[in-house]
């Protein structure tokens, strides 16, 4: 993957433009950080699915839920 890093001197107001590629550890930290937000979004899902699933159950919308909840 490219990175574009974009320095600007505040002095001079030169502004440069820098594209490389992108590190052995840059690429590892950017996959680790992309597994965990594909955990949580998952993990959110399946949360979402058995709240839908015990409150069809109870026969009650998300709204009654909460005034119950509240």
């Amino acid at each position: 993957m490219k990175i574009i890093e974009k320095d600007f001197n505040v002095i001079t107001g030169e502004e440069t433009i820098t594209e490389r590629d992108e590190t052995a550890a840059e690429t590892k930290a950017r996959l680790d950080h992309e597994k965990k937000i594909a955990a949580k979004e998952a993990e959110a899902a399946v949360k979402a699915e058995a709240k839908a699933a015990l409150l069809d159950k109870l026969g009650i919308t998300a709204d009654e839920a909460k005034l119950l909840l509240a």
